[in-house]
């Protein structure tokens, strides 16, 4: 089955509120994709259209140029975690794959080797119900994994992770990528996908906002912007503001500057003899970029 997800033109009302309106994108294997956007954007309604838990108004969603509902022995073409804590709380993690795995007719051991690729050690054995967060996480991570599916739908599986679990789970989709996987993943917070996802796309209010690759998305947001280094944070910021520029705080003695040239931030400061230690081109972090993506689509007019 080849490793795609094409979502064209989804609908979705529930009742008054529109959950999806006209959301189309694709997910291409060999790279991690995220799906992001704010609380109500539309990303986990997408996720349930794709997984065939939600019908659409309008639309299709097809993983491997097939409706979910025509997969014959799905967990062996899609991996799915929506909900870490739809677990039975009396049956351990390990009984709960090896249910899934005799359920698609796969042996015994893959139970095991999804155990040891999610970091479950012999938490597996325990029961259900004593799982912390972090732990759910990981053993939803197993199960997605059980049938060795080329296409992965991650919902927000970073939720409940410490930082040594997300470094940790940021190089698995990596892996899993590179393993020619198509890896979609969502979550309301770009920094989370940070170094991870090759590709974005950005929603809001049940459409898609961007769609583009990571890089072009952060020199889009780059361009044009200096980042400064003075002692003199105010007197810089009360120049560069009277030329023209605009100037934002990103640290107590640093600033990035829009609306001016390196080279006249540069020959500004020094007339003005207000000392500084560095100016150089301004990189944007991938948060930054979705917030200005963001911003613009909450303008009036945006979009119409």
């Amino acid at each position: 089955m080849e490793a795609t997800i094409e979502v064209t033109g989804l609908r979705k009302r529930f009742g008054q509120v529109t959950a999806l309106d006209g959301m189309s994108f694709t997910v291409t294997p060999g790279r991690v994709t995220g799906l992001v956007g704010p609380g109500g954007a539309g990303k986990s309604t997408a996720m349930r259209v794709i997984l065939g838990l939600d019908v659409p108004d309008e639309g299709r969603a097809l993983v491997g140029g097939r409706p979910y509902r025509a997969l014959r022995r799905p967990l062996c073409h899609v991996g799915a975690l929506l909900d870490a804590g739809a677990l039975q709380p009396g049956r351990t993690g390990r009984d709960h794959l090896l249910w899934l795995a005799r359920s698609h007719g796969l042996p015994a051991r893959r139970a095991d080797e999804v155990i040891e690729r999610a970091g479950l050690g012999a938490k597996a054995r325990r029961r259900a119900g004593r799982y912390s967060p972090a732990v759910r996480q990981r053993l939803g991570l197993a199960a997605a994994l059980i049938g060795d599916p080329p296409v992965l739908l991650l919902d927000e599986p970073f939720t409940g992770l410490d930082a040594g679990g997300v470094a940790w789970l940021r190089g698995l989709l990596r892996e899993l990528a590179g393993e020619g996987r198509a890896v979609l993943v969502s979550s309301p917070l770009m920094s989370e996908l940070e170094d991870t996802a090759g590709h974005v796309i950005v929603v809001g209010r049940g459409a898609v906002v961007a769609d583009a690759a990571v890089a072009e998305l952060v020199e889009a947001a780059s361009r044009g912007r200096v980042a400064l280094r003075t002692p003199a944070r105010e007197e810089a910021m009360t120049a560069l503001a009277h030329a023209g520029a605009t100037v934002a705080v990103t640290g107590p003695d640093t600033l990035t500057v829009a609306g001016l040239a390196a080279e006249r931030v540069t020959a500004l400061l020094g007339r003005r003899k207000v000392p500084f230690s560095g100016v150089a081109a301004h990189r944007a972090t991938l948060e930054e970029a979705y917030m200005e993506l963001t911003r613009q689509a909450a303008q009036p007019g945006a979009g119409s």
